[in-house]
């Protein structure tokens, strides 16, 4: 687990941050209809060609084998970007991770191809909205489980479900970390949060039930009744008083 205690070391996250923000910004403005997932990625490593010294955190990492993670419709996470081609209406997750002088950002965001449905769109606004409710709990002084039951109660609300299987984590010098960061929880238990933690919050909500199931190809995943699943991701500080968000422009 990295604690941040000097602002040396939080300035330097807050750009790998804000390279991940970019990065994720120019993906997202290219996604369009006819667009092969595989492009994204290309797109995202002539972006990130523009730091020198900037890495994709996810090329390589386990044999993972792109920069980054395209999710589309009932793909959960890791989708693998290659040559599949988006189609008016899909929803796209991108999930894309920096490491910059030796500190990692790490973020997530889902897009539509064109008009999608009501439905769809409801998903995806239900799932930024619920990871913002995560970030509000993410207090000095408060627990682990505040910020799931946060993510749980306002997801639930809505109609959707959570996924369990996966969870957001602790980052710092390494991607993951600890501690583990369920999307669902019991307010007041868990890990004390303490000023200086770093952490990645990364609901991936489910229209149908939270369940997931893992592709042949080893690490796509996705939902187990094949409904829609949406993914949103920040990496954020624990401050004295509100969380401070890294992944931004």
């Amino acid at each position: 687990m990295t604690i941040i205690k000097s602002s040396e070391e939080i300035a330097v996250m807050r750009e790998a941050g804000r390279i991940v923000a970019i990065v994720l910004q120019k993906m997202s403005e290219a996604v369009k209809p006819g667009l092969k997932t595989k492009q994204l990625n290309d797109l995202a490593e002539k972006e990130l060609s523009r730091w020198g010294s900037a890495q994709a955190s996810f090329k390589g990492y386990h044999g993972f084998p792109a920069s980054i993670c395209v999710s589309v419709n009932e793909e959960v996470v890791h989708g693998i970007p290659g040559n599949r081609v988006l189609k008016e209406g899909d929803i796209v997750s991108l999930d894309f991770g920096v490491v910059y002088k030796g500190f990692q950002g790490d973020a997530a965001l889902t897009v539509g191809v064109g008009k999608v449905s009501p439905e769809a769109a409801s998903l995806m606004e239900a799932a930024q909205a619920s990871l913002s409710q995560g970030i509000n709990a993410a207090r000095d002084g408060g627990n682990l489980g505040d910020i799931g039951a946060a993510i749980q109660c306002y997801v639930e609300s809505r109609g959707y479900s959570v996924v369990r299987e996966y969870s957001g984590h602790g980052i710092g010098r390494d991607m993951h970390e600890d501690p583990l960061v369920p999307n669902f929880g019991w307010k007041g238990q868990g890990l004390k949060l303490k000023q200086g933690m770093t952490l990645a919050l990364e609901p991936m909500v489910n229209m149908g039930k939270w369940e997931t199931r893992p592709d042949a190809n080893g690490w796509t995943v996705h939902t187990a009744d094949s409904s829609l699943s949406a993914h949103f991701e920040h990496t954020i500080a624990i401050r004295s008083d509100e969380a401070e968000i890294l992944t931004v422009l």
